[in-house]
């Protein structure tokens, strides 16, 4: 334990003095749109490169931090670095999306959070929608009065915020009702495995329209593979992040990064349209060789494999339509593999193409619909080619009703978002009326105490308040809200038209002398009209 204290306490002094020494850096891990394909924010990620023990990785001093709040002070550098680049990324004319950082339990306990975050941000004459924050649900667990202002304060301020892990902690529905994210971000833990592995699917897939049904986006952490990229498409995941797209790189990476805007494959998107692919599976070469000559004609992008296995893995790296597999081949047989190919990729279609008849073998298979046709060898040209047009175009059918599902969840989605955003605008606007109200309530009550007769008009002239002071000397009843004040003081309302603002005028106020004056209101506030002011002539 002692030894453990020792090292704890060596790598608090030395990250204290590596923020000033210049062994800290950021790395950035972009972001890619499945709709647009391209890169739409980036996430800070922070490196520590120790002069003796080389690269130490965030899991090991993070910790440290939080638990001596160096966290804090690391947490601004990291700010800092942020806007820096950012400054550096636009000033080359560039456009960067916005990039996440990472707010730790202990930051957002801080109150002074909300405010240094800002001024470091106008210090380089950057604004809210340039930065975005990454919380981890663990946070959650020390809900407290800090961790909410620090919430109601990001979000007033334009601040997008995402809860970071989600699925990994005391996962709860609550954290997203009663908290204003933008975004959830699904651990990489769920998405190693698909889309293979059934629970992390049905997970992924659950949580995907959780998160749409409260009008909040989702970003995939950890996407590593074509096939992991395909299905999130395909199940409206709304962004990704991993080395599919790209690794974590510096700023200069990052810069030529963005000058190259690079996109993902039109058919990993959303609702775009894939090339037509067709993938041939056979022990024999010259089966594949003569398939391909025959089918080149075709416009198809054609891959190759000369087992089951082989396939299998040319399924996990590249989005397929249609199968077309030999029966007889050593330790897989064509249907074993056609099982196992629509387990793992059902929205292909699967076609066997085999010399041999094994008729209730292959009729199981058909039956339970591991398999779309049965060809025999030899074949007959046009009539494979029909086949194979006619398995395509069942595939594009099957597709583009896919298509027009994700189209309208889509729409659902974004008019959920559009709700979400005005009940939030809704609620803002309700607190400022209640605190305009409660402002004009104070400003009433102490305008009765002024001893000096006051009465306020709108653009109209239109009596709208008048204090005790002014009803002692106007009739009760010639007082009446709503009348023009000529028909209080007729005097006053030539003399509002008469002189200018701020000097004094002689009014008469049912037999008594007055000098009035009068002020335009809106200037300090947002009402609009004006204020008159009555001193009594004999003062």
């Amino acid at each position: 334990m002692s030894t453990v204290a020792q090292n704890h306490i060596n790598i608090e002094a030395e990250l204290q003095a590596a923020i000033g020494a210049n062994t800290l850096h950021l790395h950035y891990q972009p972001k890619a749109d499945l709709q647009s394909g391209q890169i739409v924010g980036m996430e800070a990620l922070l490196r520590w490169q120790h002069p003796t023990h080389g690269l130490i990785p965030p899991t090991v001093f993070i910790p440290v931090a939080e638990n001596s709040e160096l966290i804090v002070r690391l947490g601004d550098w990291v700010i800092q670095q942020v806007c820096a680049d950012i400054v550096n990324w636009l000033a080359v004319g560039l456009k960067p999306p916005s990039v996440a950082i990472n707010i730790s339990p202990v930051q957002l306990q801080d109150p002074g959070l909300t405010s240094r975050l800002s001024h470091m941000l106008q210090a380089q004459n950057l604004i809210s929608d340039q930065i975005s924050l990454e919380i981890t649900e663990n946070v959650l667990m020390y809900r407290s009065e800090n961790i909410d202002k620090a919430f109601s304060d990001f979000k007033q301020k334009g601040y997008l915020l995402a809860l970071d892990d989600f699925g990994t902690g005391y996962s709860a529905l609550s954290y997203l009702k009663h908290f204003p994210f933008d975004y959830v971000k699904i651990d990489k833990s769920f998405i190693k495995e698909i889309p293979h592995n059934p629970d992390d699917v049905s997970i992924t897939k659950a949580v995907i329209a959780m998160a749409h049904s409260l009008g909040i986006k989702v970003i995939a952490e950890g996407v590593e593979t074509e096939a992991q990229c395909k299905f999130l498409s395909d199940n409206m995941c709304d962004q990704i992040q991993g080395h599919f797209f790209s690794r974590p790189i510096n700023a200069e990476q990052m810069q030529a990064l963005l000058k190259d805007r690079p996109v993902l494959d039109k058919h990993l998107l959303r609702m775009g349209k894939p090339d037509r692919t067709l993938l041939l599976v056979d022990d024999e070469p010259n089966i594949l060789n003569a398939l391909k000559r025959l089918l080149r004609k075709d416009d198809y992008r054609i891959l190759i494999a000369n087992s089951g296995q082989e396939g299998l893995e040319i399924l996990e790296r590249n989005q397929v339509d249609v199968i077309i597999s030999d029966q007889r081949m050593p330790l897989m047989t064509g249907v074993e593999f056609l099982r196992n190919a629509k387990k793992s990729y059902p929205e292909t279609v699967r076609i066997i193409l085999s010399g041999y008849t094994e008729l209730q073998y292959i009729t199981d298979a058909i039956n339970e619909g591991a398999i779309y046709k049965f060809l025999t060898k030899p074949w007959d040209d046009e009539l494979i080619r029909a086949n194979i047009r006619e398995a395509f175009h069942y595939k594009e059918m099957e597709d583009e009703n896919r298509r027009l599902t994700l189209q309208v969840q889509t729409t659902n989605q974004e008019l959920i978002s559009a709700n979400k955003q005005l009940a939030e605008m809704l609620k803002q606007k309700q607190k400022q009326i209640s605190r305009d109200e409660l402002s004009l309530s104070i400003v009433r009550e102490v305008l009765q105490y002024v001893p000096m007769p006051i009465i306020a008009v709108d653009d109209e002239d239109m009596v709208v308040f008048m204090n005790s002071s002014a009803e002692k000397v106007i009739p009760a009843s010639r007082i009446e809200l709503g009348c023009q004040i000529e028909h209080l003081i007729p005097e006053a309302g030539s003399g509002m038209r008469e002189f200018s603002e701020g000097l004094w005028f002689p009014v008469e106020v049912y037999g008594q002398p007055f000098d009035a004056q009068w002020k335009n209101m809106g200037e300090q506030s947002k009402p609009s009209g004006k204020i008159v002011m009555l001193i009594d002539h004999r003062c």
